[in-house]
C-alpha cells in the first residue's frame, strides 16, 4: 500500500521552513514595528540605568536621588512627541524644508559662540540656556545635515553625474558645520558629523578612490585636532600609555574596566553597582555602558549590542526595500550615524578606542541628544511606512488599531507617470530671450571596471534594483521637483513572496 504524497499548495513549505519570525518579517509593516520597538526598548533601558547610575551622586550633592532621572524622563516625553511629529511629516514637506532648516541650524551654531548668547560650561560654549531647559544646536545640526544631504544627493542622481555634483555644495557645508562645532569646542560631535558626511558620500555613490582620499584626509585632520589641545592630547596619551598616570588622565578608563570586570556574566544586580559611588566619573553619561556591564553583566551588554545590531538590520532593510532615492540615502546614512556613535561609545568604554565623549544613543543621560535621536528614529519609522508594500497595505486598510488611534496619515504613493509629468512641466517653462550660453559639459564618472570606477560605486548601492533605477533619474537637479519622491510598485516576486 502506497501513501500518497500531499500536494504542496502555493508557498506553504518555504514559509514553514522560515519559521514564525520569517513569516512575521514578511508582513508589510514589519520594519516599522521593529523601529518603534527598538526605540522604546532602548529608551526604557536608558531611563532605568540613568536612575540607577545617577541616584547616588544626586543624593550626595544635596538634591533628590530622582532629580536627574526626572529631567531625563521629561526629555524622553519630549522625544516621544518629536517621534510622533516625525511620523506625521510627509516626505515631500521634509525635502522642501530641508535646506531652510539646515541653514537655520548653521545660524544657531554661530549664535551659540557669541558671549552672552551661548552658555559656557566646563570650558565649552555649546548650549542655549532657556531657563527650564538647555539645548545644544550641534545636536540639531546632525539631523539637518542628514536630511538636507540626502535630499541634495537624491536630487542629483543621474546617469551623467560628475564628481562636482556629489561634492558641491555638500562637502563645503559639512566642513563649515564641523568648523563651527570645533570652535565650541566639541570634538565628539565633530566626529559624529564626520560619520554623517562619510555615510552620505558613500551611499551617494562617490567613487572609491575619491572616498578613500577624503577619508584619509579626514583622519589626518582628526589626528591633528586630537593632538592640538591640552585635554584632547591628554586623552590620546592616556589611551596609548594607560599606566603612566593611573590616578589622573587614565583614571576614568581604568575604573570603567574594573566596573565591567565586576559584573561578570550575570552582573551584580540592578542598582548594586559599586562604581557609581563616586568611583567612576560620568557614570550616568559617557560611561553608562560600564554600569550596565556591572549591574546586568555580560548578558545586559549583549542585550544592548543586540538591539543596535537589530537596528542596523532594520535600517538597511528599509533602505533596500525602499525605491525612493531620498529615503534610501536618508535611512542608510542615519543608521550609519547612530550605529557608529554607539560603537565608538562602547569602544572607548571597553578600552579599544580613546575616550571621545560620544554618548550611547537613547541610553546615556543627555536631554538634547535623547530628544533629537528619538526624532531621528521617528523619521526612520516614517520611512519604513513608505516601503511599497507598506504603502499598499496602509491604503488597503491594514494600518492597525494603534495607527488609527494615533491618526497617522497614510503615506503618499507616487508613480513614474506623475514624476515624468512634473519633469515635463519644469522643462516647458519659457526660456529667457536672447543668446543663451550652452551649459558646460559635466565630467562623467569613470566607466571602467578598475578601482574607483562606476562599477565599484554601483556595488555600494543598497541593492541592484536601486542602482538600475538611479541611472534613469532626472537629467538635471534643476529641472525637477526634487522633493517629490517617485517609485513604481515592485512586483511580488521581488519582495520574496511577502503576501
Amino acid at each position: 500500500m502506497t501513501t500518497a504524497t500531499p500536494r504542496r499548495v502555493g508557498n506553504q513549505a518555504p514559509r514553514a521552513r522560515t519559521g514564525w519570525f520569517g513569516a512575521w518579517l514578511a508582513r508589510p509593516l514589519a520594519s516599522y514595528h521593529l523601529v518603534v520597538t527598538i526605540a522604546v526598548l532602548l529608551t526604557v533601558l536608558g531611563l532605568v540605568m540613568v536612575l540607577s547610575a545617577s541616584s547616588v551622586e544626586s543624593y550626595t550633592g544635596g538634591g533628590s536621588p530622582y532629580s536627574l532621572f526626572i529631567q531625563q524622563a521629561m526629555f524622553a516625553a519630549l522625544g516621544a512627541v518629536l517621534f510622533y511629529i516625525a511620523l506625521r511629516i510627509p516626505m515631500r514637506v521634509m525635502r522642501a524644508l530641508s535646506f531652510p532648516v539646515f541653514a537655520l541650524s548653521v545660524v544657531l551654531l554661530v549664535l551659540v559662540l557669541i558671549p552672552g548668547v551661548g552658555t559656557k560650561v566646563q570650558g565649552s560654549q555649546r548650549w542655549f540656556d532657556l531657563g527650564f531647559v538647555s539645548v545644544q544646536p550641534s545636536e540639531i545640526a546632525k539631523i539637518t545635515l542628514v536630511v538636507w544631504g540626502s535630499h541634495l544627493l537624491a536630487s542629483r542622481q543621474s546617469e551623467r553625474a560628475g564628481y562636482k555634483d556629489i561634492l558641491m555644495p555638500l562637502v563645503p557645508a559639512g566642513l563649515l558645520v564641523c568648523a563651527l562645532v570645533m570652535l565650541e569646542p566639541n570634538l565628539s560631535t565633530t566626529i559624529a558629523l564626520g560619520i554623517v558626511m562619510s555615510a552620505l558620500l558613500w551611499f551617494g555613490g562617490l567613487p572609491l578612490r575619491m572616498f578613500v582620499t577624503i577619508a584619509v584626509s579626514g583622519g589626518v585632520a582628526a589626528a591633528i585636532l586630537a593632538l592640538s589641545s591640552g585635554y584632547r592630547s591628554d586623552r590620546m596619551r592616556g589611551f596609548f600609555s594607560p599606566g603612566d598616570d593611573p590616578q589622573g588622565i587614565g583614571y576614568q578608563a581604568r575604573q570603567a574596566m574594573y566596573s565591567l570586570a565586576d559584573g561578570g556574566i550575570w552582573g551584580r544586580g540592578l542598582g548594586q553597582s559599586r562604581a557609581k559611588w563616586s568611583y567612576l566619573p560620568n557614570a550616568h553619561n559617557d560611561f553608562i555602558f560600564a554600569i550596565i556591564g556591572e549591574e546586568l553583566g555580560f548578558l545586559g551588554c549583549a542585550l544592548v549590542l543586540g538591539l543596535f545590531a537589530l537596528f542596523v538590520y532594520t535600517g538597511l532593510r528599509i533602505a533596500s526595500r525602499s525605491v525612493d532615492p531620498f529615503i534610501r540615502l536618508l535611512t542608510a546614512s542615519a543608521t550609519t550615524w547612530i550605529t557608529g556613535q554607539a560603537l565608538i561609545n562602547v569602544g572607548y568604554v571597553v578600552g579599544l578606542l580613546p575616550v571621545t565623549g560620544l554618548q550611547l544613543p537613547l541610553v546615556s543621560a543627555g536631554g538634547s541628544s535623547l530628544a533629537i535621536t528619538l526624532f531621528m528614529f521617528g523619521i526612520i519609522a516614517n520611512a519604513a511606512r513608505h516601503e511599497p508594500e507598506a504603502v499598499a497595505a496602509l491604503h488597503g486598510g491594514g494600518d492597525g488599531r494603534f495607527s488609527r488611534l494615533l491618526r497617522l496619515p497614510k503615506p503618499e504613493m507616487y508613480s513614474p507617470t506623475r514624476a515624468n509629468a512634473a519633469r515635463a512641466r519644469a522643462k516647458a517653462k519659457p526660456k529667457p530671450k536672447g543668446k543663451v550660453k550652452p551649459p558646460p559639459q559635466k565630467r562623467a564618472l569613470p566607466s571602467g571596471r578598475g578601482r574607483g570606477g562606476s562599477e565599484a560605486a554601483s556595488r555600494r548601492s543598497i541593492d541592484s534594483d536601486s542602482a538600475r533605477r538611479s541611472s534613469r533619474s532626472t537629467e538635471s537637479w534643476r529641472s525637477t521637483r526634487a522633493w517629490e519622491p517617485n517609485y513604481p510598485m515592485k512586483h511580488a516576486r521581488e519582495r520574496g513572496n511577502s503576501r
